[in-house]
């Protein structure tokens, strides 16, 4: 396994900062954001350190040569939009990028794009699962052809107001996963599972490792903390923000020990990458660079630098 981290966290800093920061950071790889130069209109979205809008050979080579360098490998490109939304264009615009985001990851040679699949909130599953199938049959047999597998992250995206109830990711359960994986049987189509959000959805992130074994692409390690005294005055009905806290990974209610257990048992031996929402070391970027020296340290309980593959 590898220890990484998502680069979002560090938006003001170039690729080659980032590089640098993980290479010192005792940091094995790093997840880079690839999202269209714009502004964001969510927390750790529009945040871009590879520009994948005209990319090619040559700048493929400068980026390799730039984590070369460094000494700090490339674990996966992400951009996290919602390809299922009901605004058409946003929804064009956001199939179009990742198609040249799988293309950069294969010109790269990375071979992994971490994403969501995205969701019409307005409507149920079913109601949404035929464009689901028409929008995601041709990204994927488009990443077989670019040999890049494409992990789906399991977060329901329900964090404003307006994505509560529904959210604005379908893939975010085991039955879903079955249902699409059904679909779309392809061995390209995966997770980048993160079990931070099993937690606060009260679901097992333990069973569901060993059942999607071979759909585990790329992992994500965040921890979450449940406020047991908001829930019992809310209820698990009631906007989810109410009553539980993105946190780094310790600091939450994830057993990272059972969690690496099942990791090592099911051979998993790709990158683990830390994704820092924690509000608590939000504040500047020494305190974010803080949130990544914290979880180095933690997390080399289980990922020995000596052993990382």
């Amino acid at each position: 396994m590898q220890l990484g981290f998502c680069s979002a966290i560090l938006p003001e800093q170039s690729l080659s900062q980032v590089l640098l920061f993980a290479a010192d950071a005792g940091y094995d790889c790093v997840e880079l954001m690839c999202w269209p130069p714009s502004k964001a209109d969510r927390r750790y979205a529009g945040i871009t350190h590879i520009d994948v809008t005209e990319f090619n050979e040559e700048k493929a080579a400068q980026v390799n040569e730039l984590a070369t360098e460094s000494g700090v490998a490339i674990s996966g490109l992400g951009y996290y939009p919602n390809a299922l939304t009901p605004n058409q264009e946003e929804a064009d615009l956001a199939v179009s990028h990742l198609r040249k985001v799988i293309k950069a990851s294969s010109l790269l040679g990375v071979g992994i794009v971490n994403t969501f699949v995205g969701r019409d909130w307005t409507k149920s599953v079913d109601e949404n699962w035929p464009r689901f199938l028409e929008t995601w049959r041709p990204l994927i047999e488009y990443a077989e052809e670019m040999n890049v597998k494409v992990g789906i992250e399991n977060c329901p995206m329900i964090f404003t107001r307006d994505e509560w109830p529904g959210g604005k990711n379908l893939g975010s359960s085991p039955a879903l996963w079955r249902r699409m994986f059904e679909d779309i049987p392809s061995s390209h189509f995966g997770l980048n599972y993160d079990p931070s959000h099993m937690i606060w959805q009260h679901m097992d992130y333990l069973r569901p490792m060993r059942e999607f074994a071979d759909r585990i692409f790329h992992v994500h390690a965040k921890d979450v903390r449940i406020d047991q005294d908001q829930l019992d005055q809310h209820g698990v009905m009631a906007y989810p923000n109410l009553w539980h806290s993105p946190k780094l990974p310790g600091l939450g209610d994830v057993n990272w020990g059972k969690f690496f257990s099942v990791l090592t048992d099911i051979g998993y031996r790709g990158p683990v990458c830390v994704e820092v929402e924690d509000r608590a070391y939000e504040a500047t970027l020494t305190s974010r660079e803080a949130a990544l020296w914290q979880s180095a340290t933690y997390l080399r309980n289980y990922i020995p630098a000596a052993f990382s593959e």
